[in-house]
């Protein structure tokens, strides 16, 4: 390309427009309906990240029955309520206005959080309790594919790939602001304060939810009073909603009587199925990791590794910035293989290496003397001792060396280089080659294999972490990434825009 266009030189976050209709109230209108799927990216964002790094102690705390297996199955949850009302809510965008989808599923994500903040009170069972207002919070975030299709339909080609990665970085901006507001509420501490009339337990674990459901009902008002339906060809011009009387409908999916690449379509969603899976895995481990190797309390591993998230999330901010200009000039498929590249090179840095291993968990030395017991444990705020380091019934410990701290802030460094790039050029890529037909269902789909991802990788990783090390965790996702390379690399020339691969436009 012998020039950049100035819509794809553009401030991250600032909308692209060409001289001609930036005054049209259509264009004006449509790009802040655009702005509220923003917010809602970030709120989904933020519903799953503001308690990511405190999930594993608040489980420990209500239910003392939850093993490293069981956070497994509650970080999938959210993913499997994701993944169940992804095709749902895309379905029901494609035959009605969007806002009822919306409203609906922000409305369960409130709710849910709110569940959530309870978890402690039943007497019994508590932690399918927290399971379940997780599940359900993942099925308000089903709205992800509906947000992605409105801004697929709503934008031209020229403007698809920076409203894409501004998707994407308003979800690493919740990716940032929620880690930073656990850490911060971790600070109220494990006992709080308990607000009596409301049988409400204000702490470090349940604040952080009330403020998500909070975010939520912004949403919902933002929705009702913001957003208009808008649809776009891929040159920019305005065409009438798709949303509204089926009569408009079938005119307007009658227009493009090509095909789409199925293959493409296909090999996408597995490519983000990989993606996603990478990350998930990254996300779940980095808590019991933390603990078992460095020996961090609690409340240290909520603390510490909430500040290393929004160092990533920072990071991902200035990563999209360069994946918008770099996917300018040497196109979308050259910056989805590098991103997978740095991933890999992130968990290759991240296998156990050394003569130094990690200490092992005191309280389950059965026979052993506790000569250094002092230096061993941990005294909490109401005087009982938290055992630290890697448990004993964890075998791998005694001779798998443990990870430094050098090798984890380097592997979060680089996966949070890679998984952003490959995150918005997987979704630029998919819209592109599903071109000018309403994408609500094919971005369900999308979504439904990410979530799907999600709920696999934790329960993956929690039980091959458990029972065979870190050693077998992160080699067994590298060669899943040198899988993922193969199969971009032999689908290459197929991962094309539906304009380009008909003819008109040249690539």
């Amino acid at each position: 390309m012998s020039h950049l266009d100035p819509d794809e030189t553009t401030p991250l976050l600032r909308d692209d427009a060409s001289s001609d209709d930036s005054q049209d109230d259509d264009y004006r209108s449509r790009w802040r309906s655009i702005r509220v799927l923003y917010f809602t990216m970030f709120l989904s964002s933020v519903g799953f990240t503001i308690v990511i790094t405190s999930l594993w102690p608040y489980l420990e705390k209500v239910d003392s029955s939850a093993d490293a297996s069981f956070l497994g199955w509650m970080v999938a949850a959210y993913s499997l309520g994701q993944m169940v009302a992804s095709p749902l809510f895309g379905l029901w965008s494609n035959h009605r206005p969007r806002k009822e989808p919306l409203v609906c599923s922000v409305a369960i994500n409130l709710a849910a959080n709110i569940y959530y903040a309870y978890a402690y009170l039943p007497k019994t069972n508590n932690k399918y309790h927290m399971l379940i207002s997780r599940a359900f919070v993942g099925f308000g975030a089903g709205n992800v594919a509906v947000s992605r299709s409105y801004v697929a339909e709503a934008t031209s080609l020229k403007e698809r790939t920076g409203a894409m990665a501004n998707m994407s970085a308003c979800q690493a901006l919740g990716f940032i602001l929620g880690p930073a507001l656990q850490a911060c509420l971790s600070f109220v501490g494990e006992n709080g304060v308990t607000v009596k009339f409301l049988e409400l337990q204000l702490n470090m674990y349940t604040t952080p939810a009330l403020l998500a459901a909070a975010f939520a009902l912004i949403n919902i008002l933002l929705v009702l009073l913001v957003l208009k339906e808008h649809r776009v060809d891929e040159d920019g011009k305005h065409i009438r909603s798709i949303n509204y009387t089926s009569e408009e409908r079938v005119d307007i999916l009658d227009e493009p009587v090509e095909s789409i690449d199925h293959v493409a379509v296909v090999t996408s969603n597995v490519l983000f199925f990989i993606v996603m899976f990478i990350f998930a895995v990254f996300e779940t481990i980095s808590t019991p990791l933390s603990m078992d190797m460095f020996a961090w309390t609690r409340r240290e591993a909520v603390l510490y590794n909430g500040i290393i998230m929004v160092g990533i999330g920072f990071q991902s901010i200035l990563v999209f910035l360069v994946v918008k200009a770099a996917a300018s000039r040497f196109g979308d498929r050259p910056v989805l293989l590098a991103g997978f590249f740095i991933i890999f090179l992130g968990f290759i840095i991240l296998l156990p290496w050394g003569n130094h291993f990690p200490k092992i968990q005191w309280a389950d030395l059965k026979n052993n003397s506790l000569v250094s017991l002092k230096t061993e444990v941990t005294l909490l705020a109401n005087g009982t001792v938290e055992p630290t380091g890697c448990p004993y019934e964890q075998t791998w410990c005694q001779y798998i060396p443990a990870i430094h701290l050098a090798q984890y802030i380097t592997s979060d460094f680089l996966i949070g280089v890679g998984y952003p790039a490959c995150n918005v050029m997987s979704y630029t890529l998919y819209s592109k080659i599903l071109g000018p037909k309403p994408q609500g269902v094919y971005m369900g789909w999308m979504t439904a294999s990410g979530s799907g991802a999600r709920t696999l990788g934790p329960v993956f990783v929690s039980h091959i972490y458990t029972l065979l090390g870190p050693r077998w965790a992160f080699s067994l996702i590298c060669a899943m990434v040198v899988g993922a390379v193969i199969l971009l690399l032999s689908a290459y020339h197929r991962l094309i825009a539906f304009s380009v691969r008909h003819g008109r436009i040249v690539e």
